[in-house]
Formats: structure tokens, sequence, C-alpha cells
């Protein structure tokens, strides 16, 4: 159980480092003013119209790096710092999530496979530690498997969410790359600006890398300690 204890605690300083470094280069890129004028609002609906899709709502979210495309209602979430602002980070987010748009709208693969786990996730990553922890405190007792097989339920829940972090990452890469195509094609950005864009995206795609890396460490983990003790 240290080692576990270990391992979350490596993940866990990993996702901070990465995500204080996408911070960071957000405030950085933030004061790189757009010479076009346009803010981050303004991109997302010109990106949107570029790509032919007239029945995606551009909308205002609360907080910071609150940034979503919803397929449900066909919104792209714009946090009010990329939404009002006129610079390159903002730019590259709303950018970004007018790829996730493009994505659906073109059915591209990888998100449609991941929309429909979603359900399967939501349920998933609230009950396999549940299920682990009661199988570990069951026992696997000579008698009776009862304990074995709940860990397993939970170790197969896990590993769901786990493919869903990994599928989650050509989805991210794929909607960025997008975004930077657009942004470079249509001259949109200048030099300066388009590389802090394209530094601000790169940042963002590391922390879906350092989620699904954790989320495999701890599956990993997790197998050994349940297959190992039925061994």
């Amino acid at each position: 159980m240290i080692g576990y204890y270990i391992l979350l605690g490596a993940i866990a300083l990993a996702s901070f480092l990465v995500s204080a470094r996408l911070k960071s280069k957000f405030e950085q890129y933030s004061k790189v003013h757009l010479r076009n004028g346009m803010s981050g609002a303004e991109i997302a609906e010109k990106m949107l119209a570029d790509n032919g899709i007239y029945d995606v709502k551009v909308i205002s979210t609360p907080g910071q790096l609150t940034d979503h495309y919803n397929p449900v209602n066909k919104t792209v979430n714009l946090s009010e710092a990329v939404y009002n602002q006129r610079n390159a980070a903002a730019a590259a987010v709303a950018a970004h999530e007018c790829g996730h748009a493009v994505q659906h709208a073109q059915a591209y693969e990888w998100l449609t496979m991941r929309s429909k786990m979603v359900p399967m996730v939501n349920v998933s990553s609230s009950l396999s530690q549940w299920l682990i922890m009661g199988g570990l405190i069951l026992g696997f007792g000579a008698k009776s498997s009862i304990g074995f097989y709940v860990a397993v339920a939970g170790l197969v829940l896990m590993a769901v969410a786990t493919v869903f972090s990994f599928i989650t990452l050509p989805v991210e890469y794929d909607a960025s790359n997008r975004a930077l195509a657009w942004l470079k094609n249509k001259n949109m950005l200048s030099q300066e600006e388009y590389a802090g864009a394209e530094d601000s995206l790169k940042w963002a795609a590391r922390t879906y890398v350092v989620a699904a890396l954790g989320a495999l460490a701890s599956l990993l983990y997790w197998a050994m300690q349940i297959l190992g003790r039925r061994d």
C-alpha cells in the first residue's frame, strides 16, 4: 500500500508541475496581443464559418481554463479570459475548441469512440476504486473467491477509464493540429503570435499525457496487487 501512495504522489507531482507550466504559458502568451484585434469569440466564430459549421454556438462560461466543446448541445464554451481577450493564448484555446467542433461535424472516429464511452466511464470512474478496495477487504479466502471477483470487477472498470484516457490523446492532439493549421493557412496570426499559440497548445496536450500515464500506472499497480495475491 505504501507503494501505491508513492505512485499517487509521483502522479500528483507531475500533474501539478505540468498544470503550473500550462498556467504560466497561458499568462505569458496572454500578453502577446493580436495584431488583427480579434477576440477569442471572434476567432472561434470565424473558424466555424470557414469550416462550414453554422449550427454551433460560441458562448462564454465562468472560470479559468474551463474551455470545452459540448457535442450534446453543440456549443463552444470559452472561459471569460478566452472569450473576451485578444491575445495569442485566447486565439489558441478558441481555435482548439473549434477543432473539436470540426471533428464532430466530420464524424472523426476517435471523437465518436470517445463520446460513446462517456456514459460507461462516468460509472466506472466512481465505482472502480470502491470495488477494488471492497474486494481486498473481503480477501481471497480458500473456500470463497468472492473478494477476488469483486476486485477484478473493479479492475475491469478501471481499465475502461484508462482506455478512455488514452483515446482522449488523439482527440486532443488532432484538435490542436486542426486549430494550428487553420490559424496558419488563414494567416490569422503573426509569426510571434503563432509561436505562442503553438507552445500553449503543446503544454495543454501534455496535461492529458500525464493523466493517461497516471491512469495506466495506477491500473498496473492494482492489477499486480490483485492478480499477484491470487497466485
